[in-house]
């Protein structure tokens, strides 16, 4: 016989756990195939290890250095995703469910790794500027900082994601230098302890950065303390009930919660059963009812289509599902696996009693639902269920109950201001989708939803080919919608890395705002000296460090001949009647003559350890130059990134990005703008 494992804790940096407690089933047959485990975790311990051990072993480590490793083990997991294909398959999911759940997940520490290699300073104070002056003289400045809180993330992860659903929370938190302590859902938590595993084997996470909760978490929200963070993703009464912990209100412990939502799709008055977007709403509602088995919080759950194109969208929809194959994934052609579990089978059905009363089962259990494969009748199988509710302004259950399983309910409207009320009596969803050929119906509905949705695909034949879909949070766009859908926000990009910083204004004088930021405010003493800023490699330039260049007189041979070069001849440059009837009365010289001009004055011509200039950043022309002007550039280093990066021969390099203060004779800005280059390190 053989004795199924007891999943363990990953907590104090120790794996705990011998004694089976409840079992967990496979979704697909129903054997057993882990145990939770009987010992209890003491969270006293587990909250002092992360402070004692994670905190300062993060802290070590700066925002380079923290996107290196998620880099790594984005890599890591990867190579071993075979391993936990083969245990999503108990959870229910098909290949394509898992590569959601699994790839979704090492692509999320992917993107963050970049997003922080690439935006993020060397360093962990992250300036969010630009600094503001506060007196009249410029010595005293304003600005914010973003440093990490010194505290500890606990996490609160749904049954449907089980690798997905941590590691999203997870990237963020660790690039923000935030410890965190994961509990995922008991149900699918034998995949995410596989994956927990894989991440300690790795080496890459360090100790007391990542613990790992199966079962309850006890006394855990008593212990936090204000500079920790509660996540959590699931219902929207659990989440609720979170809210409203004491301890979390008396600490002021702040709360991010994403909840299952009623989302909808929208079929625009435009669109006729003879349109691609049609065809496109069809097949898009279908997926979102059969991908995951429906248990995606971000799935379809009201269809939205006009009076008179309802037969046609349930026709079609009826024919789409009843192609369905249904049944054990590992069986070839299965394109829907199982539901997670028996109480979530019990529970969608519940729920769709309730949603039928009053309604019409348009397609359902009774239209060939017959799952194949070995011991499925002991799955959780679920048949996909579409409805019709005929009045949806009346009737509130389908605006209130959520079946979180392959379940949608059809809904007509008269026109498009129907269709956007009925949408918002879903009182705050993640997604909404609108398909529509016409761009007006979009600019009119798109605000219009945006109140009551985190956000919306605008669907079209063009958008078409390159969508990844109306359920896919990517990380680059904000997670999260408001009222019933939680409140809160996850991934944005860096938004979400923000999240777990705390943000502090600064003021000071220019010189010490330069010091605590790392960035050079203008106004800060400078560093001058005979070798040229462009000559200093990366590890021996400091920020501060500056060139006033010598001087250079403004011709009408230097407009006309930039006006042949560029073949710019706007008038304000030519034409001297126009340009004096102007409100700068005079010809005045090309902007980009000014910015030509002055790196001109400031580059040094010699090969050197500047490599390339890649970009200008805040570029301002302040003041006109005309004919006569004298220009004078200031070239300051203003900050410097360490990407770690070495170039094929093996050279290290970093980012540099300079200020530059263009000015004319009487000493006032006519330019502004930082120049970006990549600098080589000493050999």
């Amino acid at each position: 016989m053989t004795t199924m494992p007891t999943l363990q804790s990953f907590i104090g940096g120790r794996w705990i756990g011998a004694q089976a407690a409840q079992p967990l089933a496979s979704a697909i047959d129903g054997h057993v195939v882990a145990h939770t485990h009987a010992e209890a975790i003491d969270f006293g311990e587990a909250l002092l290890h992360a402070r004692r051990k994670g905190i300062p072993a993060l802290m070590a480590m700066d925002f380079q250095e923290r996107a290196a490793r998620l880099k790594a083990l984005a890599a890591y997991l990867a190579e071993r995703k075979e391993q936990l294909y083969a245990i999503s398959h108990h959870t229910g999911a098909t290949r394509a469910d898992g590569w959601i759940d699994i790839e979704g997940g090492t692509g999320t520490l992917h993107a963050y790794a970049g997003m922080g290699s690439n935006e993020l300073p060397s360093g962990n104070v992250l300036h969010e500027g630009p600094p503001l002056q506060l007196g009249k003289q410029g010595k005293f400045f304003g600005t914010h900082i973003l440093v990490p809180r010194g505290g500890v993330a606990v996490h609160i992860n749904a049954f449907n994601f089980p690798i997905w659903g941590l590691l999203e929370k997870f990237a963020p938190t660790f690039l923000a230098g935030m410890p965190c302590i994961a509990k995922p859902a008991t149900a699918t938590s034998y995949l995410t302890e596989a994956m927990v595993r894989m991440v300690q084997e790795s080496g890459l996470v360090p100790e007391g950065s990542l613990q790992l909760v199966i079962g309850g978490t006890g006394d855990l929200l008593d212990r936090l303390e204000g500079s920790d963070v509660v996540t959590f993703t699931g219902s929207a009464d659990t989440a609720a009930k979170l809210r409203a912990h004491p301890n979390l209100i008396r600490q002021s412990i702040p709360f991010n919660a994403e909840a299952d939502s009623l989302n909808c799709a929208i079929l625009a008055p435009d669109v006729t059963p003879d349109d691609e977007e049609f065809d496109l709403f069809v097949k898009e509602v279908a997926r979102e009812m059969t991908i995951k088995a429906g248990q995606k919080c971000t799935a379809i759950r009201r269809a939205i289509v006009p009076h008179q194109h309802l037969d046609a969208v349930a026709q079609r929809l009826r024919e789409r599902l009843a192609k369905t194959v249904i049944g054990d994934p590992s069986r070839e052609g299965v394109k829907m696996g199982a539901l997670a579990s028996h109480a979530q089978q019990a529970d969608v059905a519940e729920r769709v009693a309730l949603l039928s009363q009053g309604n019409e089962v348009v397609f359902g259990a009774k239209d060939g639902f017959n799952p194949v494969g070995d011991g499925v009748g002991e799955g959780a199988f679920f048949a996909p269920t579409l409805l019709l509710c005929r009045d949806a302004f009346a009737n509130e259950k389908v605006h209130d109950i959520e079946a979180f399983g392959p379940v949608s309910t059809l809904m007509p409207y008269g026109d498009i201001d129907e269709a956007l009320a009925l949408a918002a009596k879903g009182r705050g969803s993640l997604v909404g989708s609108l398909f529509t050929r016409d761009p007006k119906i979009a600019a009119k509905a798109v605000p219009v939803a945006a109140m009551h949705h985190g956000r919306i695909l605008v669907l079209d034949r063009e958008a078409a080919a390159e969508s990844t879909g109306h359920g896919s949070p990517l990380p680059a766009l904000k997670h999260g919608g408001p009222g019933r859908a939680g409140g809160g926000e996850e991934l944005g990009g860096l938004r979400a890395v923000t999240h777990y910083l705390q943000r502090t204004a600064v003021q000071g004088s220019p010189t010490m705002l330069t010091a605590v930021t790392g960035e050079y405010v203008r106004g800060a003493a400078l560093n001058e000296s005979e070798i040229h800023p462009f000559r200093r490699h990366f590890d021996d330039l400091q920020v501060g460090d500056s060139l006033l260049t010598h001087r250079r007189t403004v011709t009408e041979a230097d407009i006309v001949a930039f006006g042949g070069l560029s073949g710019d001849y706007f008038y304000m440059h030519f034409d001297e009647i126009a340009a004096k009837e102007t409100q700068f009365g005079k010809r005045i010289a090309h902007g980009y003559f000014v910015l030509s001009a002055a790196a001109g004055l400031f580059v040094s011509p010699a090969p050197g350890p500047v490599l390339a200039n890649y970009g200008l950043d805040t570029l301002r022309f302040i003041k006109p130059v005309g004919i006569g002007d004298t220009i004078q550039a200031r070239l300051t280093c203003k900050r410097k990134i360490d990407r770690r990066r070495k170039d094929p021969k093996g050279v290290g390099q970093g980012v540099v990005a300079w200020d530059v203060a263009v000015t004319n004779q009487n000493g006032e800005l006519v330019a502004s703008y930082d120049i970006l280059t990549l600098v080589s390190k000493r050999a």
